[in-house]
């Protein structure tokens, strides 16, 4: 049985439709809502084989039919027309990446948020794992006579601030100087790299003083670029499940918000997907509590290397053309945001 371009346009008809409406239609709705220039007994037929094809379920006893997965894969590879995105939406996408956000891991995490405002869905982004990211310079902020800040810039704008309880004197003059030996003895060399020096015995030639100093700072130093190296995942709009017709029933809610419990799991399940605009919709999912679902993820450069992903979960039934549209500009515009916002100049 072909899928003809009759059996095309209707089926084309019942996906935009379902996706508004979250409603089975029937032969008779479909031929009062839609021009087609056919008889409601002749859609009715051409329903019953897209049925037969596996295209469309019966999802009550309801004369109403609804898209299946299949329907959505084919809609989405070749039925789905390019949503263009409204000036006023560019505006907000672009402004909200760069509204004053100095940080990488902030833009992302705001990118996550804005995300979720724009789809009403669940939102994540994360961050890529960067073993590879050099370091741009360190600083040493004095907060009291025992506490002082560990201020780390990479390149690709990750910045983190660990405050110290320092066990050894010290003194403005010499956290200033200390920085600038740090700066400029791993300024351009990767994390992983670090991570395999002697970091204290490149200080054993300075005076003593400095050494004991580095001696208390370096190995909270060591410990901060670890934690800088692993991958970020965060999560927004987890609260938007609860108005989706979908997620009614309180049981499949909770399977969806328990998943995200198993933050590593998830994450993993994340990176180990494709780079590019990626779209899994129901039993194409391998984690069984996705299998009603839909996953779209999409990649995002920063300075033209440092990768990681940016996307939504939701039903089945969600805005394939407008979702992606959205993403896909996000994803354009994160590095621009963080050209626009991110890494201080060197001291």
């Amino acid at each position: 049985m072909d899928l003809n371009e009759r059996k095309l346009k209707i089926l084309h008809a019942i996906v935009s439709d379902f996706i508004h409406s979250a409603e089975p239609i029937g032969s008779r709705t479909l031929s009062r809502k839609y021009s087609m220039g056919i008889s409601p007994a002749t859609i009715r037929n051409e329903m019953s084989d897209l049925e037969e094809m596996g295209f469309l379920t019966h999802p009550y006893t309801s004369a109403g039919r609804v898209p299946s997965s299949k329907a959505y894969r084919l809609y989405v590879n070749d039925l789905m027309k390019r949503y263009e995105l409204s000036d006023g939406e560019k505006k907000t996408i672009e402004d909200k990446l760069t509204n004053g956000l100095a940080e990488f891991d902030r833009t992302i995490e705001h990118a996550a948020k804005l995300l979720s405002e724009m789809t009403n869905l669940i939102s994540f982004a994360i961050t890529p794992k960067q073993e590879e990211d050099k370091l741009k310079y360190i600083n040493l902020i004095p907060v009291d006579e025992n506490t002082v800040v560990l201020m780390i810039v990479a390149e690709s704008g990750k910045v983190s601030n660990t405050a110290l309880k320092l066990k050894v004197p010290y003194n403005e003059e010499r956290l200033s100087f200390l920085a600038k030996v740090m700066t400029y003895n791993y300024r351009g060399k990767t994390i992983s790299n670090i991570m395999t020096m002697d970091i204290i015995k490149d200080f054993e030639s300075d005076m003593e003083a400095l050494s004991q100093l580095a001696g208390s700072i370096m190995p909270k130093f060591m410990n901060t670029l670890e934690g800088m190296m692993d991958v970020e995942l965060y999560l927004d709009g987890l609260t938007n499940i609860f108005a989706i017709p979908e997620y009614n029933d309180i049981e499949r809610a909770k399977l969806i918000l328990e998943m995200f419990n198993r933050k590593q799991a998830f994450t993993d399940l994340l990176i180990n997907r494709d780079s590019g605009m990626i779209i899994t919709i129901g039993d194409e999912n391998s984690d069984k509590v996705l299998q009603d679902c839909s996953l779209i993820t999409a990649t995002y450069r920063i300075n033209g290397k440092l990768i990681g992903k940016l996307g939504v979960i939701g039903p089945t039934r969600m805005k394939y053309d407008e979702i992606t549209s959205v993403i896909e500009y996000m994803t354009d515009n994160l590095s621009t945001a963080y050209e626009l916002t991110g890494g201080e100049e060197d001291e």
